[in-house]
């Protein structure tokens, strides 16, 4: 039989999350936000997911939903004034530990409402799977408390730069939703306030004490912000869908409806009437920007086709082609069309081959 020494297992080190437990037990409002700790993940699960269908079908309820959310991060900000006003509503100080909390659920509440949008527009064949991934890695990490209060809390730099990253992901989707700005818009928006954020964290990061530090932290800032701008092509655009792509070599104008999509053709096929690249694209907001076709063929781009796009509410999108009538001298191969903002941002892609025989 063994026994444990009392003053050994009180010596023996606790994890941060065991320590943050401890506080938060120390108030009434800890106890109760204790007890509702596994509901969190859930319900922001299901809010975020909840608000990504109701603002498909309600465009009206969009802007209220993301300005409630972006709310949330104001308050953030403004935390040491909050507590204050809440203490003396309440009558007892708002722990520190209570703001932490708080600042979790934010974030859980932030990643699952963007996630949908990201998960539906992402081309997974495409470099916007990484971004995506680690949106969703995110989320994960947030919702499982000894990797986010023993992992990411603890490492000041590494925290600043979660919530900035958090931050980044909710302006991309944020943006085209409240202030109708292009995608391209948002990302400006978003890699300029993720720089300004990201400042404390490099602030930590760099020991440096020398006057030219904060040359350095200013460059360093300016370079987090430019990167971002720069990786615009990695970024699913958050609120633009391809609800619908198609090869074919004819279009119904009158109900912009296309023939069957297919992804061989013979190069006797396209003498006649050449081909089409049809798109439907969906934006809960409406869409008011260009966007291309961009033609692909062995590797290489042969034409750039800009398509003024304004709507795309419909459920179906906004239905829209471009045609080229010759491919040319030597069409056969393995040809691609993107569907890209004017700002470099994928849509959506299709691919299909000419060969100079029978379709197979």
């Amino acid at each position: 039989m063994s026994s444990t020494d009392p003053a050994l297992e009180a010596s023996r080190p606790t994890s941060r999350t065991d320590q943050l437990i401890d506080r938060v037990m120390n108030s009434r409002g800890g106890r109760i936000a204790y007890r509702l700790r596994r509901v969190v993940p859930v319900a922001s699960f299901a809010i975020g997911l909840g608000s990504y269908f109701l603002i498909q079908r309600q465009n009206a309820l969009a802007q209220w939903l993301t300005a409630l959310m972006l709310l949330g991060w104001v308050a953030l900000l403004f935390e040491g004034l909050l507590c204050r006003i809440l203490a003396r509503w309440v009558g007892e100080r708002v722990p520190q530990v209570l703001v932490r909390y708080a600042a979790q659920a934010l974030h859980q509440e932030t990643l699952f409402f963007v996630l949908p949008f990201f998960l539906v527009t992402t081309t997974w064949l495409s470099a916007q799977a990484l971004f995506t991934g680690l949106l969703i890695v995110a989320a994960v990490a947030s919702a499982i408390d000894p990797i986010y209060y023993d992992v990411i809390a603890p490492r000041r730099w590494l925290f600043l730069g979660y919530h900035a990253f958090t931050l980044f992901a909710a302006i991309l989707a944020g943006g085209p939703i409240i202030g109708a700005l292009t995608t391209g818009d948002s990302i400006a928006l978003a890699s300029a306030v993720m720089a300004v954020c990201a400042l404390p964290s490099l602030n930590d990061a760099v020991r440096v004490r020398h006057w030219w530090r904060w040359l350095l932290l200013a460059g360093l800032s300016v370079a987090l912000g430019g990167g971002a701008w720069m990786a615009r092509f990695w970024i699913p655009p958050a609120t633009l869908n391809a609800k619908h792509m198609a090869i074919t070599t004819h279009v119904d104008t009158a109900d912009r409806e296309p023939a069957s999509d297919r992804d061989h053709f013979t190069v006797a096929e396209l003498r006649a009437d050449g081909l089409y690249a049809f798109s439907a694209i969906k934006a809960p907001r409406g869409l008011h920007q260009r966007v291309l076709h961009v033609w692909w063929h062995n590797g290489e781009v042969i034409d750039r086709i800009p398509l003024q796009i304004t709507g795309g509410r419909r459920e179906d999108g906004y239905r829209a082609w471009s045609h080229k009538l010759t491919l040319g001298a030597d069409p056969t191969g393995h040809w691609r069309v993107d569907v890209v903002t004017d700002d470099g941002q994928l849509i959506g892609a299709e691919r299909f081959t000419v060969t100079d025989g029978k379709t197979p």
